[in-house]
């Protein structure tokens, strides 16, 4: 596998790599799902496959540092119904990754975003309409609480549910890591509020993301030389999970929202059209 190294960037593709680290630590502690901006800048100045293998260290180690982070608020019922369905689309993506060569795959990264994207604003939508409909409960959770899935964990339709978003979870992640938006919908779907949100998926993430690693080194996606690439942008990860950290209740969360929106659909297309 022709993995990239640090020698073979020019500054400024090392500039954007270094920024797309910073802003994997900002989302792992504020805004999940804003990584999908590393994700196409990564894919942009990378090989598309290698990118893959490169970039999931960085979010391994921002994984760390989220968990470090929320640990305290991670609902962990939530978490074993979404394993084993995970679990499968991961083998799913790594036969896709086997079968796919560059081309295909840098394609698949771009639908992969622009869907991603789309499914962003409809989860946006939805998330005000359920808060406009709690904001005339006067029993509303607290912001810290973690909720319970809304289908209900024993029913029939909850169960689906989180099959279905545990596979499409699993096979994004592996082919694209582009899991968070997938996941992001899961979570507010089943009614979580922001503490409990961001402590369940640090978890979450952190041991998908880590149990990919085999599966992405057997695939020549992680070697030696990646890895002194990862070393040197893992150093960007850690101010971006502050930043995070201070932003996480001050941000303007819609105002964010749109901008990484806009910015996932530029870098979508942008791998589409090269």
């Amino acid at each position: 596998m022709d993995t990239m190294t640090l020698w073979h960037l020019t500054g400024w593709e090392f500039a954007a790599l270094a920024f797309a680290a910073l802003l994997v630590g900002f989302s792992k502690t504020a805004v999940s799902g804003a990584n999908t901006v590393s994700l196409a800048i990564f894919a942009a100045v990378l090989p598309a496959r290698a990118s893959t293998g490169i970039l999931l260290p960085v979010l391994i180690a921002g994984d760390v540092l989220a968990v470090l982070t929320y640990r305290r608020h991670a609902h962990w019922p939530t978490l074993w119904r979404l394993f084993p369905a995970v679990g499968v689309g991961v083998a799913v993506g790594t036969l896709f990754l086997v079968w796919a060569d560059d081309a295909v795959v840098r394609t698949s990264i771009g639908v992969i975003l622009l869907l991603m994207a789309g499914v962003t604003v409809w989860r946006r939508r939805q998330a005000e309409a359920a808060d406009a409909s709690r904001a005339s409960d006067s029993s509303e959770a607290s912001d810290s609480s973690e909720a319970s899935d809304g289908d209900g964990t024993s029913s029939r339709s909850g169960r689906v549910k989180a099959r279905s978003y545990g596979v499409l979870g699993g096979f994004t992640t592996m082919v694209a890591n582009a899991g968070g938006p997938v996941m992001s919908m899961y979570l507010l779907s089943a009614g979580f509020r922001k503490l409990g949100f961001l402590g369940t998926s640090a978890f979450f993430f952190l041991i998908v993301n880590v149990s990919k690693v085999p599966f992405s080194a057997g695939l020549g996606l992680i070697d030696g030389r990646s890895l002194l690439l990862d070393a040197v942008l893992v150093v960007f990860v850690v101010p971006g999970a502050f930043l995070g950290r201070w932003a996480v209740k001050r941000i303007n969360q819609r105002l964010f929202e749109r901008l990484v929106i806009a910015a996932t659909v530029v870098g979508g297309l942008q791998l589409l059209l090269t």
